[in-house]
């Protein structure tokens, strides 16, 4: 089992970290299961969420993060359960071909589970959390937590740094973390219609953003270094679920800016399709680790594959 979490309340580009570790393992011809716990979901109980074509659930039953890695990770299932250990059973008895190995997203914090790496992303933006738990500071445990993890990644940098997660693993020796530190960037794609059927909206349209993540500041910069012209934008808390009254808020505020589309994130347009009248368009994102993280991760499941005598 591979974990993929982080210490901060959010914001630290871990899902789109948690995609690319699964679609690079599943490449490498592995069947990979995502287990969550399917935060802000609804349902009870272990919830397949896909099978690997697709999401089964919505997000309301599900939560908004596992029903966007099922709808970008054809070949990978993706379980959800607030009992990981019982929905990972549920996977290995009811999922064909049975998972070779697990990806637990949002797991560090989960000490239920063994799990046989444990890697933790810290946010370029706000690397350290103030160094506190709340209210001090945006940490979830102290930073002496880091001495569980298997190693730790710098998220969220804008180009190739590939001193910055070795720097990141230096600063965390004085916590007693052992392991090697890497970079990865946030890759912003072309905004996208959704639904399709039309040319991605082109640069210099006026749009109106909306989005409920933890750092909606890195959506509206990505947004303009793209080149869009921004006639308004409304931020909600982060896994917002957008009540009836939160979409009238965007109606109204869509059409009294005269922008041609409400533009939002991935994780938000999960739970904005079809809700809306105005024209929907979202920016996807991608990680991309540095070479060297796919080198040493490749090491490390070769390891954990390696017969037993």
């Amino acid at each position: 089992m591979i974990s993929v979490g982080n210490l901060h309340w959010g914001g630290t580009g871990k899902t789109p970290l948690t995609a690319a570790i699964a679609a690079h393992l599943r490449d490498r011809g592995l069947a990979v299961c995502i287990l969550s716990r399917g935060y802000a979901g609804k349902g009870r109980g272990a919830r397949v969420v896909s099978v690997g074509g697709g999401p089964l659930l919505g997000p309301k039953v599900a939560g908004d993060e596992p029903v966007l890695l099922a709808g970008e990770l054809p070949g990978v299932a993706v379980v959800v359960g607030a009992d990981r250990w019982h929905a990972g059973q549920q996977a290995l008895q009811r999922l064909e071909p049975a998972p070779d190995l697990f990806v637990l997203d949002d797991g560090f914090s989960h000490l239920a589970l063994r799990r046989d790496l444990n890697l933790v992303a810290f946010p370029a933006a706000d690397p350290f959390g103030g160094g506190r738990l709340p209210l001090g500071g945006r940490l979830r445990e102290p930073l002496a937590s880091i001495a569980r993890a298997s190693a730790v990644l710098l998220t969220g940098l804008t180009s190739e740094d590939s001193e910055a997660g070795a720097a990141l693993a230096e600063a965390l020796r004085p916590y007693s973390f052992a392991g090697p530190g890497f970079s990865s960037m946030t890759v912003p794609g072309r905004p996208r219609w959704i639904g399709g059927g039309h040319d991605d909206p082109p640069a210099g349209l006026p749009v109106f953003l909306v989005s409920g993540i933890a750092r909606p500041d890195s959506f509206t910069a990505a947004v303009r270094n793209l080149g869009y012209e921004i006639a308004g934008e409304l931020r909600f808390p982060d896994h917002h679920s957008y009540p009836p009254p939160s979409l009238q808020q965007i109606a109204t505020a869509w059409k009294a800016s005269g922008a041609a589309a409400v533009l939002t994130t991935s994780k938000d347009r999960v739970k904005l399709l079809g809700r809306l009248s105005a024209p929907l368009a979202e920016l996807p994102v991608r990680a991309e680790p540095e070479e060297a993280f796919w080198k040493w991760l490749d090491g490390e499941v070769d390891l954990l594959r390696r017969p037993c005598f």
